[in-house]
């Protein structure tokens, strides 16, 4: 079947054939069409251009005027988790700190304990509900990390949900294993290390749940030498490389991350020269989390920086309980330019292609090309681009397509 959206005031985000991800002054271009139709035949994107070539069609939507762009893509979220961490907010308030809340036994392990004591089924309810917060406001593409559960058998259990998750949604997802999320309550350092090369990966790996394998590489957590043992033992079973780094402090999990052609290095809220230095030439997208740094008053990544030294910049949610409790990829987008100093289409391109580059997916969706998936966001009349982050909470979403399929029409 074959849908065609008309009157569209502009395409944005259009993307040849092959560019898989934006660096340097490619973060400041994107393609664009005006007064434009875009065909979808099936799932794919078949074709656009003027109105005055508009083709036939089995259905037609209208965006009167409205903007077409792709459905946001976010890296990098912890959203199986179970209940919330309300109390921590509270505590946040009164003046602790992250590391202060994680050392009184709070924090990660608070979501631990939690997810423990919560059946498979009732975790998966509450997961759902937030993929579809996400859904609603335009994401269509995540990823969603393990992490919280920090013995086998509940690590297992949350990729499990996971896999359900991605059976069950419109949305393309990808798994990741964090089982290096926090050191599990009752386990001495390297007996923890041990447990997640020597029982959690193999079991993983068995099962087929992951896609990923990911690494909290900062102070407090995980050493550079533990980050490298994971690693290694997670490409041995086939799984690539993400990593947690410089979220608390100039960790070194940038260069441990390039030096194992990590997809991703994430947070990077504390940096230095050496990292943009260590990231030029190498796979490996730098990847910020503003929701992370307006929650916790972290300092925002210095993308502006990555970019004009000629890198790339992806922009996620971190969706999680304790420091960034939404998933609003739209906000990310906003904070991208309020916050980071990001044009529309620097921030753009961060929360699409960039973004769907640091999941792997970037030949997939993330972009207006021909043969894609058919990911995207129909606006409300719009006049520009920068009218999205600019008016940060009115709704602008009138259609949303995932795969050729309007989900909330």
């Amino acid at each position: 079947m074959k849908t065609c959206i008309k009157n569209i005031r502009e395409l944005v985000g259009i993307v040849p054939q092959g560019v898989l991800r934006k660096q340097g002054a490619e973060m400041n271009e994107t393609g664009t069409l005006a007064d434009a139709w875009l065909l979808i035949d099936g799932d794919r994107i078949a074709g656009f251009g003027t109105m005055d070539t508009l083709p036939e069609a089995d259905r037609y939507i209208d965006a009167e005027g409205g903007l077409v762009l792709p459905s946001f893509c976010d890296s990098h979220t912890h959203i199986v988790y179970a209940g919330s961490r309300e109390g921590e907010f509270l505590d946040k308030i009164n003046g602790l700190s992250y590391e202060e809340i994680a050392r009184r036994g709070g924090g990660i392990l608070n979501s631990a304990d939690r997810l423990h004591e919560t059946s498979e089924d009732e975790l998966y309810r509450q997961s759902m509900e937030r993929v579809q917060e996400m859904i609603a406001k335009g994401t269509g593409a995540l990823e969603i990390k393990s992490g919280y559960g920090l013995r086998t058998e509940d690590e297992l259990k949350m990729l499990r949900v996971i896999k359900r998750i991605r059976e069950n949604v419109p949305a393309l997802v990808r798994a990741t294993f964090l089982g290096a999320h926090a050191i599990g309550r009752g386990y001495g350092h390297e007996e923890y290390v041990r447990l997640v090369c020597e029982e959690m990966l193999p079991a993983v790996a068995q099962q087929g749940l992951a896609d990923f394998v990911d690494v909290f590489c900062d102070e407090g957590f995980f050493t550079v030498e533990d980050t490298g043992r994971i690693l290694t033992a997670g490409e041995h079973y086939g799984l690539r490389p993400k990593i947690h780094a410089n979220e608390l402090a100039v960790s070194g999990g940038v260069q441990i991350g390039v030096k194992h052609h990590a997809l991703s290095v994430d947070h990077l809220e504390k940096t230095t020269d050496a990292e943009i230095d260590a990231l030029q030439g190498s796979v490996t997208m730098p990847t910020m989390l503003p929701g992370s740094s307006f929650f916790l008053g972290l300092p925002y990544g210095r993308a502006k920086d990555f970019i004009q030294a000629g890198l790339g910049v992806a922009l996620a949610s971190d969706y999680n309980p304790g420091s960034s409790p939404s998933g609003d990829m739209r906000f990310v987008m906003a904070m991208g330019c309020i916050r980071m100093r990001l044009t529309a289409v620097q921030a753009l391109n961060a929360v699409t292609l960039n973004s769907a580059y640091a999941m792997g997916v970037s030949d997939e969706v993330g972009s207006i090309t021909v043969g894609k998936r058919a990911n995207l966001i129909v606006t409300r009349p719009l006049q520009s681009l920068t009218m999205i982050p600019y008016m940060y909470q009115t709704p602008f979403i009138r259609h949303h397509i995932l795969s050729g399929k309007e989900i909330n029409a």
